[in-house]
């Protein structure tokens, strides 16, 4: 069993950057798949990001390649989601989760924190 535990949220101007950290407790952390995913007023949970258990691949939505970049530090049990290029758009809950499976399935992950919100004022 993994919990994991959400931090780094907060209001942001758009173009401005954040970094999300997510702490996880428990065994074999690095046994798992980790996620980062949001969720928007309204709307449903997406996937954002996630990171293999050794760290070496790394996966991204479309909505936020190129500015979002998700890593691991598999001896803290830490994982990370740094934020650059903000957008209003990006306003959302982040959630952290661990998991096992296809990585953008939300059903794949079987732990989630509680979420960080993320505001990005225009």
């Amino acid at each position: 069993q993994v919990e994991v535990v959400e931090s780094g949220g907060g209001l942001v101007q758009a173009g401005g950057s954040l970094r999300l950290s997510c702490a996880a407790s428990g065994r074999a952390f690095n046994n798992y798949l980790m996620g980062w995913f949001r969720q928007a007023p309204g709307k449903e949970r997406e996937f954002v990001a996630a990171i293999n258990r050794s760290g070496g691949n790394t996966y991204y939505a479309d909505s936020v390649k190129g500015r979002f970049t998700i890593s691991r530090d598999n001896a803290n049990n830490m994982v990370y989601l740094s934020m650059n290029s903000l957008k209003p758009e990006d306003t959302a809950v982040y959630y952290c989760a661990a998991g096992s499976g296809t990585y953008y399935v939300k059903s794949t992950y079987a732990y989630w924190g509680q979420g960080t919100q993320v505001t990005v004022s225009s």
